[in-house]
C-alpha cells in the first residue's frame, strides 16, 4: 500500500505529464526555413496544424522535407502557393506527393512554365481542390488565432509578382506578415483597402527586391523584425542596399537567411521569442 505523500506524489506526476504537452502546444511557431534563393515557410499552431507557405525550388525539395518532417509535420493541413514563379512553387509538387495535404490556396494567376504545370497535375492527381487566395479570405487555424489574406486585391497585374497571396496572422498580441513577392502596385493596394498591416515580424517582400517595400508600407506595418529570405552570394545581388535602410531607418531588427539560416520565431501570444 502506498502512503498518502506517495499517492499525492504519483498524482501530481501523473499531472504534470498531462499539462507539460498541453503547455508546450499553447505556443505558435513560424520557421523561415533557408532554402537558399527563395521562399519556404512553416507555421505551426497551438491546435496543432500546420501551414506551409510556397516549398522552395525543385533542387531543395527533399531538404525541405527532411526539414517538415524533422518538425513532427505528417500533414500540411493549408498550403499556400503565393504564386507561380519556381523559386516559390518548384518544390511544391514534391512536398504535395509526399505529406497529406488539406486546402491549398493560390491567386488565380496562369502561368506557362513546367514547373507550374506540374504543380497543378500532381494537385488534380491528388484529388484536390484549389481554393483562390485572394484579399479577404480568412483562414480557421484555431481558438486565439486570425489568418487573413489582405493581397491580392484585383487582376490583370503587369508583374506576376503582384499576384502574391500575402497572408496576415495574430496570435494574442503577436503579429506576422507574409509577403511573397508583392511589389509596389500591391503593396499600394493594401495600403488603400483599410486592412490592419501592422506586424512584429514582417517577410520581406520579393527577397529584398527594391520593387518592395516602400517607405509607405513599412510606416503601415511598423515591423519589430524584418525576415529577408534570400540566397547566399545570389546572382542578383540582394537584398537591395536602399531596401535595407529602409528597414533600418524604421527601426526594425533585420534577419537574413543567408546569414542566419533558418529563423524560427515562438510565441506564446504575449511575448515573441527568437530562437
Amino acid at each position: 500500500m502506498f502512503t498518502y505523500k506517495t499517492r499525492m506524489a504519483i498524482i501530481w506526476a501523473v499531472a504534470i505529464l498531462c499539462i507539460t504537452p498541453l503547455s508546450l502546444a499553447s505556443n505558435l511557431r513560424v520557421h523561415f526555413i533557408d532554402v537558399g534563393q527563395a521562399d519556404a515557410i512553416l507555421i505551426q499552431t497551438p491546435a496543432g496544424l500546420s501551414i506551409l507557405i510556397d516549398a522552395g525550388e525543385k533542387k531543395t525539395a527533399v531538404g525541405l522535407m527532411d526539414y517538415l518532417r524533422g518538425q513532427g509535420v505528417e500533414k500540411l493541413d493549408f498550403v499556400i502557393a503565393t504564386h507561380p514563379h519556381a523559386d516559390h512553387i518548384g518544390g511544391m509538387a514534391d512536398v504535395i506527393k509526399s505529406f497529406e495535404i488539406g486546402d491549398v490556396y493560390m491567386p488565380r494567376a496562369a502561368h506557362t512554365t513546367q514547373t507550374y504545370e506540374d504543380l497543378l497535375l500532381t494537385i488534380r492527381d491528388k484529388g484536390l481542390r484549389i481554393h483562390e487566395a485572394k484579399a479577404g479570405v480568412a483562414l480557421s487555424l484555431g481558438e486565439g488565432i486570425e489568418a487573413k489574406l489582405v493581397a491580392p486585391e484585383g487582376t490583370g497585374y503587369r508583374s506576376l509578382n503582384d499576384y502574391s497571396a500575402v497572408l496576415w496572422l495574430s496570435y494574442g498580441k503577436t503579429r506576422f506578415l507574409f509577403t511573397g513577392d508583392a511589389e509596389r502596385v500591391s503593396e499600394a493596394e493594401m495600403l488603400a483597402s483599410g486592412f490592419d498591416l501592422s506586424a512584429d515580424v514582417l517577410k520581406v517582400g520579393h527577397h529584398g527586391s527594391k520593387t518592395s517595400t516602400t517607405e509607405p508600407f513599412l510606416q503601415a506595418v511598423i515591423p519589430t523584425y524584418a525576415v529577408v529570405m534570400v540566397g547566399r552570394e545570389n546572382r542578383y545581388g540582394l537584398p537591395d542596399s536602399d531596401v535595407l535602410k529602409r528597414i533600418l531607418d524604421a527601426g526594425a531588427i533585420l534577419l537574413r537567411t543567408d546569414k542566419h539560416g533558418t529563423i524560427v520565431f515562438t510565441s506564446d501570444g504575449e511575448t515573441l521569442m527568437l530562437q
